[in-house]
């Protein structure tokens, strides 16, 4: 609605029925390159709100919310454990870095080959290939959350794949924590099986996500 408009961090937001809370963050999508959500701390106390910045806009200089505050009640918890700090974000967005965080998305890497990113397994079969991008907007899997094959936990998420070129998720990325030590895993978006809010569910084993080919990944450090 005002995305070139500037949300200064610590400003008071209003809903359409009266006072709702505090800008605490902004969210910036480093993929599409762009301000996506505000993190409001609501003033009567509770978790602070992820609010689509297409939700807001300005009326007199103040932050004004296209809903009312029983509506900003329902918008999903900002849990500030989903998301990294942005790199470069006074350069880039103009923020200091202590007000702007990012989703945790990583680029593929240069010269990466065709579909199914080396040599398949018996498991990767060209259907399965065909379901390996998912729009970024219907994806829901969140950094932190675990993760688990058909055979047990595996770790957790650690961010998501995107292709830069139409924006689709590719592949969903495990911490370094999990059981086969610091080695990057990235499991294509299509053995992601359901997604609950305790968990991601892969459908395959263990031994099938230890062997899968590895994938170059852009924005590690």
């Amino acid at each position: 609605m005002a995305a070139a408009q500037r949300y200064e961090i610590g400003s008071a937001v209003r809903c359409s029925d009266g006072e709702c809370g505090e800008l605490a963050y902004v969210v910036v999508d480093p993929v599409a390159d762009r301000l996506a959500h505000l993190i409001v701390v609501p003033g009567h106390g509770g978790a602070s709100r992820l609010v689509p910045v297409e939700r807001a806009g300005f009326r007199a200089g103040a932050i004004v919310l296209d809903c009312t505050r029983a509506e900003f009640d329902r918008f999903e918890p900002a849990v500030r454990t989903h998301f990294v700090d942005a790199a470069d974000a006074e350069a880039r967005y103009g923020y200091r870095d202590d007000q702007v965080v990012s989703w945790p998305y990583f680029g593929l890497g240069p010269a990466r080959p065709m579909a199914g990113f080396g040599a398949p397994g018996p498991f990767l079969t060209p259907a399965i290939e065909l379901e390996d991008r998912v729009p970024l907007g219907e994806v829901r899997v969140r950094r932190g959350e675990p993760v688990h094959a058909r055979d047990g936990r595996i770790g957790r998420v650690r961010g998501l794949v995107v292709d830069p070129a139409d924006e689709a998720v590719t592949h969903v990325l495990l911490d370094e924590g999990h059981l086969w030590g610091r080695k990057l895993v990235a499991i294509p978006i299509g053995m992601v099986g359901d997604i609950t809010e305790e968990e991601v569910a892969v459908r395959l084993s263990k031994h099938e996500i230890k062997d899968l080919p590895p994938v170059a990944v852009a924005g590690l450090e």
